[in-house]
């Protein structure tokens, strides 16, 4: 399953890397500098001035993504008898990028409108989501065949205490989109409420405390995983993983803050929208993490011949 796992770390770093300078590309105003798709301007290679370079680069990466998603679901689909998550896994992969395909068409059709955003960048992080867990689900494939099972099995509290946080992670980064994508990222100028008040009286205040409130019970619940993680029994790298994710949660806060203080400089917005990524990636990995611990893998099917 090592090809496997490849596969899925390849395609996983290229779809990141395409997020990233997706994101820097929008934040710097330059989305909308290539107006049709999947050309630009009506040409493979158009001129690269006025920012088109960043949405250029940004659809090439994502073309680079496509013959590793398909090798990856090939070989996955024919090796799905090694694990019984591979085949869910797959499928879900093959989805997510078929609409992530089309939701980048429409982006660029709607002009970037935030909810187009907010669907386009939600779809990414899902397919990223659903590539680490193939690469983890071949990894725990090879341990279960060897016969290595996890030392330490974590309790339920914890797995849905992970689960919940990566939920929650996942639902404030599409509200930050959202911020972002609307204008609305200085909607509030007071911390830590608005104006002075929780009252809101805008549409772009509302979408910003809301954001708020959900970065909030991201925080809760990230400390919420982190004390059961070293209170009752967990691996090493589930704990190991959910520190990570916290730390990356209360810098995400202070990216926030600063993002408020200074104004919105372009080099803290991107590092916000980065950082959100990881942060939601970590308790993703670390929910993976908890639940073949606990035994999800002790059903999986033999062996079949090839790797």
């Amino acid at each position: 399953m090592k090809t496997l796992r490849g596969l899925a770390l390849g395609a996983d770093l290229v779809a990141l890397g395409t997020v990233v300078l997706g994101s820097w590309t929008r934040i710097n105003g330059a989305g909308e500098t290539c107006p049709d798709w999947p050309l630009c301007h009506g040409s493979v290679i158009p001129s690269m001035s006025d920012g088109t370079i960043w949405e250029w680069l940004h659809r090439l990466l994502a073309f680079l993504v496509a013959p590793l998603v398909i090798a990856l679901v090939v070989y996955a689909w024919r090796r799905r008898a090694r694990s019984p998550f591979i085949a869910p896994t797959v499928v879900a992969i093959g989805l997510l990028f078929l609409a992530q395909v089309l939701l980048g068409a429409a982006t660029v059709r709607l002009a970037n409108s935030p909810m187009s955003v907010v669907l386009h960048w939600g779809t990414a992080m899902a397919l990223i989501a659903a590539l680490s867990a193939m690469a983890i689900f071949a990894s725990a494939a090879d341990a279960a065949e060897a016969g290595i099972g996890a030392a330490v099995q974590p309790g339920a509290q914890l797995r849905v205490m992970l689960a919940a946080t990566a939920t929650v992670a996942f639902l404030t980064m599409c509200v930050g989109a959202y911020v972002s994508s609307s204008g609305a990222g200085l909607a509030c100028l007071s911390i830590p409420g608005c104006a002075g008040s929780v009252v809101v009286y805008t549409d772009g205040q509302f979408v910003q405390m809301l954001h708020r409130f959900a970065a909030g019970a991201t925080l809760i619940g990230a400390a919420g995983s982190l004390a059961l993680a070293w209170a009752r029994p967990a691996s090493t790298r589930v704990r190991a993983a959910t520190s990570i994710g916290v730390a990356l949660v209360c810098f995400q806060v202070l990216l926030g803050l600063l993002n408020v203080a200074l104004r919105l400089p372009t080099d803290l917005r991107e590092a916000h929208a980065v950082n959100a990524a990881l942060a939601f990636l970590a308790f993703v990995v670390a929910m993976l993490f908890a639940l073949l611990d606990a035994g999800a893998l002790k059903d999986a099917k033999p062996a079949v011949a090839g790797r």
